[in-house]
């Protein structure tokens, strides 16, 4: 994990006051302690279920147990409370969903003496708060009422309102008259943009939220390489897609149309690595006048990869060397454009050093440059294939020569292969079942008794909806896959001077009747 994605730290007061509370842009909570010479992770909460990015933490007794809780605030609106178990491990005991994204959080009694409070604010500004007060009283084992104070405050809640309302229509009013006066001027409004676009480890794709303070009414996206956008459950808002000439560079156009009152939207999105530019997204607010903002965010050529500070020396590697006359800064430019989570700023010190991991494959990346002089290093023959063809494209831009040379471990191709393996696998099997579901239920509504069918035949069928859903999620993950180890095969034959683009359409027969053996087989016969 890198400092970038950290959201906030806070001191959490432990036995020695030294461990470091910390949030994550991609959804993480952890706890570091800080050593006399290291630091060590305590623990890690990671994101399974996929929710926001942290941006806001507190630790307060909310729970009133004598232990302080966790408190997290997330920027897809959601509040969580951790208590902690015997072994100083994090469990959520409470969540509720804001309709904004969540900047702070803070625990405290606020309202009402004697009882705990977390205050949130919104980002677009208001301030809620979660009480532990008993606002409504149970009388019976179905049967509940308000309280006393739980009828006062929504009464006063109400009066507020209703306030509120005038004051609306009072400016409403106002603008009318102005807009019919022939002296007024015309002026388009300026609103603020609050996005994000990350990469998230677990599904390796790129998460896009945009929040306004205003309502979102659509969002246009576009871009000039291919892209898949993702299912998101979250999202209410209603995609239509239009027609695009990829041999204009337009390979994508989608519209998304908000609900009333939608201020926020988030999208998924998963890019193909080799294949990179920009996306663009036109956000257009219920306003009058009608105006736009374009947002503009970079596809880059290893767009799947996260910066990591593990590397297995242990694993096959391939090699590419780069020497020629250029600088450090220049080096640090390329590579940047290249890959995620750097800096714009070149580093000190004469030789930089980066790790990084593939979020899709777990494949690892060295880079170590200088002036003058580029290593990388990989167990993915293509990820250098892919550094290789960029770099060389970026230097010839500056009239910059380049001397390569590389070292090709045929072992790390069948490794490759085996990581791949376990997900390839998983998605023919997913495939198959998804096919077989329409027959199954067929057969389901002319039989009464299932008895005769098989147990998997039968499990097909209670998992039915999960299984479509799932392959609903990711419905290019198998082309995906199928398109990586196309270039696996490619990329191995072009670093030793030999075309075998003809050799595919045999590959993908290979792929039909897949078997891990054979395609490994496939892959050392052909020449």
């Amino acid at each position: 994990m890198t400092a970038s994605c950290v959201i906030i730290s806070f001191c959490f007061e432990g036995e020695e006051g030294n461990e470091i509370l910390y949030g994550t842009s991609d959804g993480r909570v952890g706890l570091v302690q800080i050593g006399r010479f290291a630091p060590s992770h305590r623990w890690e909460l990671p994101n399974e279920k996929r929710n926001g990015g942290v941006l806001s933490l507190d630790n307060f007794d909310i729970t009133a147990d004598g232990v302080l809780d966790l408190i997290v605030g997330r920027d897809d609106g959601l509040v969580e409370i951790y208590s902690y178990d015997e072994a100083e491990e994090p469990v959520q005991r409470f969540n509720h969903t804001l309709s904004e994204s969540v900047t702070s959080v803070q625990g405290g009694c606020v309202a009402t003496p004697g009882y705990d409070e977390i205050v949130c604010t919104t980002y677009a500004g208001w301030v809620s708060t979660l009480t532990s007060e008993p606002l409504i009283k149970e009388r019976g084992p179905d049967t509940f009422s308000l309280t006393a104070e739980g009828k006062d405050k929504i009464v006063g809640l109400r009066q507020e309102l209703d306030n509120l309302q005038v004051k609306v229509s009072s400016e409403r009013e106002k603008y009318q008259q102005s807009a019919g006066s022939k002296t007024a001027i015309s002026a388009v409004s300026g609103f603020n943009i609050n996005d994000k676009f990350v990469l998230n480890r677990e599904d390796a794709s790129y998460t896009l939220s945009l929040e306004l303070q205003l309502p979102i009414d659509n969002v246009l996206l576009q871009s000039d390489v291919p892209i898949d956008l993702l299912d998101v459950e979250k999202n209410s808002a209603v995609v239509s897609y239009s027609a695009c000439n990829p041999e204009e560079g337009n390979y994508l156009l989608a519209t998304y149309r908000c609900q009333a009152n939608t201020t926020r939207l988030e999208l998924k999105i998963r890019s193909i690595e080799g294949q990179y530019g920009t996306l663009q997204a036109y956000v257009t607010p219920r306003v009058q006048p009608k105006t736009c903002q374009v947002k503009q965010y970079n596809i880059k050529p290893l767009s799947l990869h996260q910066r990591t500070h593990v590397f297995d020396d242990n694993r096959p590697l391939n090699t590419v060397k780069l020497t020629g006359q250029f600088s450090l800064a220049e080096m640090h430019s390329w590579v940047s454009f290249c890959l995620p989570e750097l800096p714009e700023r070149t580093p000190p010190g004469e030789t930089i050093t980066f790790h990084f991991m593939s979020t899709f494959l777990d494949t690892l990346l060295e880079c170590v440059y200088s002036k003058g002089e580029a290593v990388f290093r990989s167990d993915n023959i293509s990820t250098i294939s892919i550094l290789k063809d960029v770099l060389t494209k970026e230097a010839t831009k500056k009239k910059i020569r380049l001397d390569i040379s590389y070292d090709i471990n045929d072992e790390s191709i069948a490794y490759t292969l085996n990581l791949i393996h376990p997900r390839l696998e998983y998605q023919l099997l997913l495939a198959k079942k998804v096919q077989l579901i329409d027959a199954l239920k067929e057969l389901q509504v002319h039989e009464e008794d299932l008895t005769f069918m098989s147990p998997e035949y039968r499990q097909i069928l209670e998992e039915a909806d999960a299984l479509q859903a799932e392959f609903k999620r990711q419905p290019c993950h198998l082309e995906r896959l199928y398109g990586m180890i196309t270039d696996l095969y490619i990329d191995k034959f072009k670093f030793k001077g030999v075309n075998v683009k003809g050799k595919v359409p045999a590959l993908l027969e290979v792929l039909d009747n897949y078997d891990l053996q054979t395609l490994v087989e496939f892959f050392n016969t052909s020449a």
